[in-house]
């Protein structure tokens, strides 16, 4: 992470981390660590819209080659953390995936105190690193 994170809430960081985490090596015991039930991630690749729920990403992902078996290098970052107030924050983070490179907004509330990935918009935005 390049972002300088002593400012975020230490939940924020966290959260972002096991979010990477799980994007890279597709650790399933912490994707309801990350994503409330009722997210929905949002994408217009390749100009058609894309739209998934919980249930079906979470299904996707554990139906594919995570880009850690895949041998990719881990690289991501959090770009920025804009937090409303105790409960609301919204985070631009980057990472490398499925030969991509990825920016990701992510809507995050802090529910029964714990934050959690309440929605999901991604673009793909260059090509990884070799």
């Amino acid at each position: 992470m390049n972002l300088e994170t002593s400012s975020i809430d230490v939940g924020i960081v966290t959260l972002l981390d096991n979010y990477f985490e799980l994007m890279h090596a597709q650790d399933m015991t912490l994707f309801d660590k990350v994503f409330h039930e009722s997210c929905s991630l949002f994408g217009v690749p390749e100009g058609a819209l894309n739209i998934r729920s919980f249930a079906v990403y979470k299904e996707a992902m554990q139906n594919r080659q995570s880009p850690a078996e895949k041998g990719e290098a881990r690289r991501d970052e959090i770009l920025f953390v804009d937090q409303l107030n105790d409960s609301l924050a919204l985070a631009r983070v980057q990472l490398e995936m499925m030969g991509g490179v990825m920016q990701d907004y992510l809507s995050l509330l802090k529910i029964d105190g714990q934050w959690l990935i309440v929605a999901k918009t991604w673009a793909r935005v260059g090509d990884a690193k070799p």
